[in-house]
């Protein structure tokens, strides 16, 4: 389909403030954004506020907060609600003009009327009724005979028989209050937007959004270029829904995804690079996404390979970059501001920067080094220690061979070989051995290398919560 329309390209995102920032928008504004600076077009953020009932203060900053953080910059900003006066002169241009008519039937009235099996949709009664504008009636666009033919950049030529619309819609409800297909429609022309790239639970809406439009636009002003994306789905492959999947940015953001790695993942849903590529920096973005290459597939979400694709830019950081981006989850840690050392943790760091999926994981991996106390796992100390044989042998040993070693040789390579030789002793793997010293001092089974752990912790406090354990253990024995 043709990308080309008469001047400058202007693409907007149309998002609701009543709820999160879901990650389908994330991906409609990325693709909107590098189309529009791809030919040196607008980005315009229109947010479509006339839904009072569910509309919340906080979503509409939310929504740009959403947008600074992916550093999608927009180049104009409205607010639905202030082109009300626009789209009460466009319906009632529509009145005068007959092509649109009151109408005062309720569900019930039209149901009532309908025969058995009769397709669902207004059955046109008020037509020729002409009835005057009054309390309670709606507005009804006359819907003309024949097809409406939507050109889609991703799914071709798309026609709807105007017949099958559900009769003649309302654009006015019968409160005075706009119908989404009027108001979208009307915005789009102040606005001057030539391509509308969104998701494709809207293409229904595309043939009303486009009779509006000629019926509305000034002679020889063609509708926008429309390009309807392929939805996002689950695992089960059913669209992503607030209700059943997580779906919010923000919650991706607050768990430790870094804005790199989403916009680098949601741009790959629905299209792809050449040689199979999966990391992009934006740059290349910008340099090598078309919009016709887009698929008109449904794109699974996978959150795995979301957390993999993180994984990636986290070790792709510097340490002090990572450091960096770990302090405002580290600033919600489970210890008390005193007892944090930022120096302890730079030792850490790297190690821990090698393990991690997500930024919120890291408080967890280091917290038994900040805290009086490991936070047992109950679940790891039961398959390691209570119900493990030889945990108290191992344990006992563990505590001797590091006690017997000199302070100046408390250092990984050192209880690396000590704690080898303890598992030999019993025919254990170094993995089998360790396993019970790991949860008795950081009090779980996953976390940073454990002999540095301990390097870093120290050995007073290290043979100090294997003693601990030993004593919880010997508690827990049946006499």
């Amino acid at each position: 389909m043709p990308l080309s329309t008469p001047g400058p390209v202007r693409v907007r995102i149309a998002p609701s403030p009543t709820g999160e920032f879901h990650v389908g928008t994330a991906r409609t504004s990325l693709w909107n954004w590098l189309f529009a600076r791809q030919h040196s077009g607008a980005f315009v953020l229109r947010i479509e506020d006339t839904d009072e009932v569910r509309n919340e203060p906080q979503w509409y900053e939310g929504i740009r907060s959403a947008l600074r953080w992916l550093e999608l910059d927009w180049d104009e900003e409205y607010l639905q609600s202030d082109n009300a006066a626009a789209h009460r002169a466009a319906a009632e241009r529509l009145y005068a003009e007959g092509r649109a008519y009151y109408c005062d039937c309720t569900p019930g009235d039209v149901a009532s009327r309908k025969p058995a099996g009769a397709p669902p949709g207004y059955d046109g009664f008020c037509r020729e009724r002409s009835l005057p504008q009054a309390p309670g009636r709606a507005l009804r666009f006359r819907v003309p005979d024949g097809l409406t033919v939507i050109d889609d950049v991703v799914r071709g030529r798309v026609e709807f028989d105007n017949a099958k619309l559900g009769g003649d819609f309302v654009i006015v409800k019968g409160n005075g209050g706009p119908i989404f297909y009027l108001a979208n429609t009307i915005d789009d022309l102040d606005e001057r937007i030539t391509h509308v790239l969104r998701g494709e639970e809207h293409l229904p809406n595309a043939p009303k959004n486009q009779l509006l439009w000629e019926a509305l636009a000034p002679a020889g002003q063609p509708p926008p270029v429309w390009a309807h994306l392929p939805n996002l789905v689950n695992e089960q492959r059913k669209k992503l829904s607030k209700r059943r999947d997580k779906t919010a940015l923000e919650s991706y953001r607050d768990e430790g995804i870094l804005m790199e790695a989403i916009r680098n993942y949601v741009c790959l849903l629905g299209w792809a690079p050449g040689g199979d590529r999966e990391y992009l920096t934006l740059e290349e973005m910008l340099a090598e996404f078309r919009l016709e290459d887009v698929n008109s597939s449904p794109a699974f979400f996978d959150v795995k390979k979301l957390a993999s694709v993180n994984q990636h830019y986290i070790q792709a950081m510097s340490v002090e970059g990572f450091i960096k981006a770990a302090e405002p989850f580290l600033a919600a840690g489970p210890w008390t501001k005193e007892d944090f050392r930022p120096e302890v943790f730079a030792r850490l760091a790297p190690l821990v920067q090698e393990r991690t999926k997500l930024l919120g994981e890291v408080p967890a991996m280091i917290d038994f080094v900040f805290l009086k106390e490991p936070a047992i796992d109950e679940d790891a100390w039961t398959k390691a220690i209570e119900t493990n044989a030889l945990a108290p042998q191992l344990l006992g040993e563990a505590s001797a061979a590091y006690a017997a070693t000199d302070a100046r040789d408390w250092v990984a390579p050192t209880l690396h070989t000590l704690t080898l030789e303890i598992g030999q002793r019993h025919g254990l793997a170094l993995g089998k051995a360790q396993a019970p010293i790991r949860v008795a001092v950081t009090g779980r089974t996953v976390g940073p290398p454990l002999f540095e752990s301990l390097e870093v912790l120290g050995q007073q406090r290290s043979i100090a919560r294997i003693d601990a354990a030993i004593g919880r253990l010997a508690g827990m024995a049946i006499p």
